[in-house]
Order: C-alpha cells, then sequence, then structure tokens
C-alpha cells in the first residue's frame, strides 16, 4: 500500500536530541561506553517521598481514570504555586498534562492554525517548531546568539520581528537549550510589545527552579498587563527529577483552558491518576531535594566552565538550567556526528535549535562523567 502522509507531519523533523540519544544508545547496545550529554534529563533518583507517595496512591486505589483536567487537590495546590510566583490562576484555568510537553501541544494547537504567525527566540528548545508547524504556523525568528543568549540586547530585533500579524511570543526563561534566564527589562520588552500588538505570550517556565542567581526568574505573566494574555507551562520532570513520571501543567484563561480541554480529552485523557498524588507531594514537600539537586547543577556548570576555558573555549555564561551551548565548528552537524563516532561524547548540534556553530551539552550527569567527557573531547581533537 502506498501512504500518503499529512502535511502537517511532512513539514516536521524528527527531535534531533532524541534522534543523538538514540544513537548513543545503539553504540551503548554494541558495547561502546558513550558519554551522553544529549539529554535533558536530571541524573538524580526521584525523591523518595515523592516515590512512597505515587505507590500509596496506588496502593489506596487511584488506578482509573482521573478527572480529565487534574484532580483537585494537585490544581489546588498548582494554584498556590503560582499565586507565590505572582501569577493569577484559578484552580479552572489549570490543566494538568502527562507531561510539560503535551500541555504545551495543546497549547499550540488550539491558538495556532493555517497562517499563524509566532515568534521564537534563538537558539530555541526543538520542538516548538515541530509543534508551531504542526499546527500550520509560519515562524519568525530572532538570533540571540550575538548577545551572549540574552534577550534584553536583543529588544530591538525582538521588536522588529513582532507585528500586528503575530499570534504568539515564545519564551523560555531558563533556557534549554543556552541556560540564559532573561533580565526583568527583557521580560518588560516582551511584554510591551505583547501588549502593544495584542499577542499571546507562552512562557515555558519548566525549569524555574534550577536558576543559579541570588532572586528567582521572573514569571512573564506577572508584569502588569501580561495576567489575561500569557499562557504559563511548567510541570515536574525537571525540578524533581520525574521525566519519567510524564506530568504537567499549563496556567492560562479559563477560555483556553477549554479549548485544550477537548483536544486534552479526546487525545490522552487525563495524566496518570496516582502520578498526580506523586506531583502533589513534590510540590509540598520536597524542597530540600530541589535545593541539592540545584547546587550539585550548580558545581558542575562551574567546573565545566573552568575545564573549557583550559582549551581557550569561550562558553557563553548559563544563568540556569542544566545545559551550556559549546562553540564548535560552523558545521556544528559534523562536529557532534564526529564528536559522537571518534570520542564518543554525546551532544547535539546547535543548528537543530536554530543556532548554526554552537553544541548543546548537558551537564546532567556525573562530575566524574563530565571530566571524562571533555577529556576524550580534547583527545580526539574537538577542543
Amino acid at each position: 500500500m502506498n501512504l500518503t502522509f499529512a502535511n502537517r507531519v511532512e513539514r516536521v523533523e524528527p527531535s534531533a536530541t532524541l534522534a543523538i540519544s538514540n544513537l548513543a544508545s545503539e553504540l551503548e547496545a554494541d558495547g561502546v561506553d558513550v558519554v551522553d550529554l544529549s539529554v535533558g534529563e536530571p541524573d538524580f533518583p526521584t525523591p523518595e517521598n515523592v516515590v512512597e507517595a505515587g505507590k500509596r496512591a496506588m496502593d489506596d486505589g487511584y488506578t482509573g481514570y482521573a478527572p480529565s483536567n487534574g484532580i483537585p487537590p494537585l490544581k489546588d495546590a498548582i494554584a498556590e504555586k503560582f499565586a507565590d510566583d505572582g501569577l493569577a490562576y484559578d484552580p479552572e484555568e489549570i490543566i494538568v498534562t502527562p507531561g510539560g510537553k503535551q500541555g504545551l501541544f495543546e497549547v499550540f494547537m488550539s491558538l495556532l492554525d493555517e497562517g499563524s504567525e509566532v515568534v521564537l527566540l534563538d537558539p530555541a528548545w526543538v520542538s516548538y517548531e515541530a509543534m508551531a508547524k504542526m499546527a500550520g504556523a509560519d515562524i519568525e525568528r530572532v538570533d540571540l546568539s550575538p548577545h551572549g543568549f540574552q534577550l534584553e540586547p536583543a529588544l530591538d530585533e525582538l521588536a522588529a520581528a513582532v507585528s500586528d500579524d503575530t499570534d504568539m511570543i515564545v519564551v523560555n526563561s531558563p533556557s534549554n537549550p543556552s541556560g540564559a534566564v532573561f533580565s526583568d527589562a527583557a521580560l518588560e520588552g516582551v511584554r510591551d510589545l505583547a501588549v502593544d500588538h495584542d499577542v499571546v505570550a507562552l512562557s515555558d517556565e519548566i525549569y524555574q527552579s534550577i536558576a543559579y542567581g541570588d532572586t528567582e526568574p521572573t514569571s512573564l505573566g506577572s508584569l502588569d498587563g501580561m495576567g489575561d494574555r500569557t499562557v504559563t507551562l511548567n510541570g515536574f520532570s525537571k525540578a524533581y527529577s520525574m521525566t519519567g513520571w510524564r506530568l504537567g501543567y499549563v496556567g492560562a484563561p479559563a477560555s483556553l483552558v477549554d479549548q485544550a480541554a477537548k483536544i486534552h480529552s479526546h487525545s490522552v485523557s487525563c495524566a496518570t491518576h496516582f502520578v498526580q498524588y506523586a506531583g502533589l507531594e513534590a510540590l509540598e514537600n520536597t524542597d530540600d531535594a530541589v535545593v541539592e539537586m540545584r547546587e550539585a547543577f550548580r558545581e558542575r556548570r562551574d567546573m565545566l566552565l573552568d575545564l573549557f576555558g583550559e582549551y581557550g573555549k569561550d562558553v557563553p555564561f548559563p544563568d540556569g538550567a542544566f545545559y551550556m551551548m559549546l562553540p564548535v565548528d560552523e558545521d556544528d552537524q559534523a562536529w557532534c556526528e564526529g564528536a559522537i563516532e571518534e570520542a564518543h561524547v554525546a551532544t547535539v548540534p546547535g543548528s537543530a535549535f536554530g543556532t548554526p556553530g554552537y553544541a548543546r551539552l548537558s551537564y546532567a550527569a556525573s562530575e566524574a562523567r563530565l571530566r571524562e567527557g571533555v577529556e576524550r573531547l580534547a583527545d580526539a581533537g574537538y577542543l
């Protein structure tokens, strides 16, 4: 049978991060020891109290369908967490999803249509572009790489990209892949443009708890004028090392939640019931574990910056998340392929994020493995 595929999927490339990870897994299956710095997955176990809460929920019988938009106690706890961030989302303005990626997908599909326009800040996480294309939208890009991946110096470029035809601006701070945390002045610039042009802002704050400054990153929706035009995405994968549990959430105006809930109910039905109780425990009783993980990431970041500095590599300073963008050859795809084949170190080409000439490294690995990865790259002539 000669299958004809929908245009929405023909427009999209497979995830570059997962492609590299799959290649690393294939090499490992052949007995090759690969230092895998390609995937954004914390290397810490899920906190034990969270695991026990999930087990307890299973023992208590929470193994059937949950309310589609999320169990009430979890939505209440999320609303309180949002309030702590200066965001005024009521529980009915929250939808709990099986993973943050599902939440983003539902927002893109609810707000964008054929011919809609989305503005991305490069380097941008690979799935934003894919989701926008699946919705039929066109993409305008703003390159932050000349500015050390910071948004504030690029506000003029952003202003040139945003117009009355713009439907959505996507902001991710702390950023995957650069680790940049955008200043309040930068976010205020986004706010001014969004208000002036009547644009929705999608604020992806999945790395909010992994920031190394003296203050918490500002939530875009907390700024004056942004409460009713910001969609806020967050979740449990990164902050609580719960990647495999698949649990995220979205705060948005009730009208958008109503529309996203249609996609939600006709696709995934609900987030896993007992997992939501594990998420509730994570929000309420896991602050110490989050601090411990964040401090470990900070130490690894500092170590890597020192190591790369010894080889003359000027790496843009990451203020959050657990990634950094390593300057490499102009053909970053070839560099990354060579690095995994010859040095057996897995990284992701910056061009996958809209920023060629870099490789993204995840430092969600032990200090010993990170050191070994750098030594392998150096020995193979990649530094």
